[in-house]
């Protein structure tokens, strides 16, 4: 979706100010903010994708004023309503008012390193060959989704060159909204600065994404 979240090539927002000796955390709870969502989202309730578009889809004026991780428990409390995990009431109440729900996956404490230094992999196999190739021109798709999209809005409708077939990989679009991983092949897709923002860019500047297949044309 065009939401607040996707602020490529946006203007207005100053400099990225970089924080020397940044620490992990700022305040003691965002590290407890983490550890909260992660553990819900291990439970198996949702997906990744559905928890970015739950985040992305805050109201501009949240998502552009709130902390990192205050966007993150913010959304957390919109899924775990969403699935019955807790209601409103127990949210404000900050406490259990009702028996737990049975969940599909849980994630206790003793497995926590194992399990954050596993990751989960999103690489699926994929009989159908990549329909592009190293070197091929391709343009990718205008498109304005309400639903969930990793293709920025700056890249859409642009003439790029495909750099490296990156493999087969869970479709976010799909995967978020309950339609399945739906795997799609994925693609390293280089395009020049003037291409994406006009004349006035720097000539020898190059921008790099990677694009699922769907959101890609034939050039």
């Amino acid at each position: 979706m065009n939401g607040a979240q996707d602020l490529g090539g946006m203007m207005g927002f100053g400099p990225i100010e970089i924080e020397a000796d940044e620490p992990l955390f700022h305040h003691a709870w965002e590290k407890r903010a983490m550890a909260v969502t992660l553990a819900a989202g291990a439970c198996g309730m949702w997906t990744i994708d559905r928890s970015r578009f739950t985040r992305e889809s805050l109201p501009p004026a949240q998502y552009l004023t709130k902390s990192y991780y205050d966007i993150w428990i913010t959304a957390l409390e919109r899924l775990l309503a969403q699935t019955g995990m807790a209601d409103e009431t127990e949210i404000s109440a900050g406490r259990a008012m009702s028996p737990p729900l049975t969940t599909p996956n849980k994630l206790m404490a003793a497995d926590v390193a194992a399990a954050l230094a596993k990751g989960t992999s999103c690489s699926r196999p994929l009989s159908r060959p990549a329909r592009f190739a190293p070197g091929d021109a391709v343009r990718t798709k205008v498109m304005h989704p309400t639903t969930h999209t990793r293709l920025p809005r700056y890249a859409r409708g642009k003439l790029g060159v495909i750099e490296s077939v990156r493999g087969a990989f869970v479709f976010p679009d799909a995967n978020a909204h309950g339609g399945g991983e739906h795997p799609q092949w994925v693609y390293t897709v280089r395009f020049s600065a003037a291409e994406l923002w006009g004349d006035g860019a720097d000539a020898n500047s190059t921008v790099s994404i990677d694009a699922f297949e769907p959101y890609l044309e034939r050039a």
